[in-house]
This record gives C-alpha cells, structure tokens and sequence, in this order.
C-alpha cells in the first residue's frame, strides 16, 4: 500500500521564526544559536568513585544550532533547534531539528542523563519534519505529560524521513539509494550523543513515526535492538513497499518486520516493546496492525495496541493517543533521568 498522505494542515509546516506565545517569557532572540551541552563533564568524571561508571554518556562534541523557534505552555519557553548534518557513516546530508524538555535546563539534573525519542514524520517527510510544528503541540504536550507524571521527560530528535519529495526509502538502505536506514539508526543518535547527556543503555532509546515513518519506527527497532527498546509506530504499514526495492528482494527481505520480528523471537530477545497507535478510523491499517500484533507478539516482541476513537490517519490523532496512555506505557519500560 502507498502510504497514505497527511491532510495539508498537518502535514505542512512554517520554517519562519515562531512568535513565543503569550506568557512564555522572553528569552534568548529567536535568532541566537544554542549548545545543548555543557562543560560539566570532565568535573563530574572526576566526581565519580574510582572503579565506577556513570550510567551517563556527557556530550562529546557539542555544536552550535540554530534555534529555530521555541516551546510555549508548559514546554515554558524552551528552544527547538536545527542543523545540517553531514552523516558520517550513511554518507547522507539532511536537516535534524531536536529538543530538550525543561526539566533538562534545571540545576538539580545538571548531572543527569536524559532519555531519547526519536520522531519520525510520516509521507515524504521532506525537507522538513512535521513534529516541529506548533499545529501538533509534540514538545508542548510531552513537557505537560512530563509534569503531570505521565511520561518521562524526552529529548526529542527529529531528522528528515527521506532525501527528496520523489519516493519512499522505507526508512532503509536500498542499494544504490541514500542510506536512510544508516542515517536513522546511527547517524542522528549519534549526533544526540555528541550534544546531549544521554544515558549509556538501550533501556533510554525509544524512536516513534506515523505512517511511512510509522514503518521505519517498527523496522529500526526490530532491526537494531542494541540501540532501541521501544517504538511507536503510528498507522504504520507492516513490509517493505517502496518501488525501489525492485530489483533487490533478498535486501528487502532483510528489512521485512515481519522476518526481523520471527529472528528476534527465534533467538529469544533482547527484548522490544512496540506501543502501537491507530485511529478507530483507520480501515484499511488497522487489520494489518491486529494481524501483526496476533502473529508476532509474544516472546521478546512486547506490544500493545492504542486504538483513538474517532480518529483518522493523522499526526493530530497520534498526538492525542500519546497523551490518552501510550506515554505512560512506554515510560514504564523506560530508564528515566539518571545520575
């Protein structure tokens, strides 16, 4: 099935400076750039007993970027930021647009770690990522869910799904292609890495996507589960659909969740936890999904279904079922903010 299009007030989003809302403060200029890394990791490397290891991975090469415009409500002013990056080991060039929730700012976790979603926008996802947009509230809602002790409080990481408007990549490595599968699994964590207190386990990393990112989100976890625990795929499709693949089955074959999903219960873990998300709406997707669930969920394969009433194949329809319990799931499997 060709993964279906977002409505275009979803799907599309300014790239302008935002106005901070009512109330938020004032703050840094919007055009001001901004570390999210600190220097306090040398001094908390000394601090540590000798022979112990901080579960907390300090930034290590932390960069400048360009805030492209700030979280109102209860994200209390912070900024969203973006950059170019030149991936090292997929080769790839794209834009990567991330966000620490407040709690990160705060003196009493300047020694913590944080854990990590990654968001994954769903039809082409180019050249720009919808989840930054203030029309879905994502970094607004994860920062009152995170107050009202719902969900963890994420650094969210948001890069560009595909590298043209033309095709879907599947969020993979065709061959011949651009490596989106390298760039999503180890390019944009590791730029996390370089400028974030992260934290040194599998147990922190979560990656959500709807619909076309929906499907790379339920491939990259089953595919790399050293890196990620937990996904959230949203209306995702469940095989490989790209017309790229033509040509190249057995590759296919290995980015197919549904082979990943049968090798991973084969070999007995490690284990993965996929928060499925669907509108009630959803008539086509939907069956896929249960089927999925049925065949697959059992052994290491961990999941759960959150079906919104009422809703369709949209971003906003996630967003609500985020808040509506699939948050609180997922952070209960999660490590939280750690020292």
């Amino acid at each position: 099935m060709r993964k279906a299009l977002f409505h275009p007030v979803i799907a599309l989003i300014t790239l302008t400076v935002l106005v901070c809302t009512a109330g938020c403060g004032t703050g840094a200029t919007q055009a001001s750039p901004i570390r999210f890394g600190g220097t306090q990791a040398g001094a908390a490397l000394h601090a540590m007993p000798p022979g112990k290891r901080s579960l907390v991975q300090w930034p290590t090469h932390p960069i400048s970027f360009d805030v492209e415009s700030r979280v109102g409500g209860a994200g209390r002013n912070t900024p969203i930021g973006v950059t170019t990056l030149h991936g090292p080991k997929s080769g790839f060039t794209g834009k990567v647009w991330v966000w620490a929730p407040p709690e990160y700012y705060e003196k009493r976790n300047a020694n913590k770690g944080f854990p990590v979603m990654e968001a994954l926008p769903g039809s082409y996802g180019f050249p720009a990522n919808y989840w930054t947009g203030s029309d879905l509230k994502l970094e607004e809602s994860l920062a009152q869910w995170s107050r009202n002790g719902s969900s963890l409080p994420f650094i969210v990481v948001m890069p560009v799904l595909n590298p043209d408007d033309k095709q879907y990549y599947d969020g993979s490595d065709i061959p011949g292609r651009p490596k989106m599968g390298t760039w999503l699994s180890q390019d944009v964590p590791d730029l996390v890495r370089q400028n974030f207190r992260t934290l040194r386990t599998r147990d922190a990393w979560a990656i959500m996507g709807s619909s076309s990112g929906g499907f790379a989100a339920l491939k990259n976890v089953l595919q790399h589960p050293d890196t990620f625990k937990v996904a959230i795929p949203n209306g995702p499709d469940i095989v490989p659909d790209s017309p790229l693949w033509n040509g190249h089955a057995e590759v296919e074959r290995e980015n197919n969740p549904e082979v990943l999903a049968r090798r991973l219960i084969a070999r007995g873990g490690p284990a993965v936890h996929l928060a499925f998300q669907d509108g009630s709406r959803e008539h086509t997707v939907l069956p896929k999904v249960r089927k999925f669930i049925a065949r697959y969920g059992h052994g290491p394969v961990h999941t759960r279904l959150q079906i919104v009433p009422d809703g369709t194949h949209s971003a906003a329809t996630y967003v609500r079922g985020l808040g509506e319990g699939t948050m609180r799931w997922v952070s209960a499997r999660m490590q939280g903010p750690t020292a």
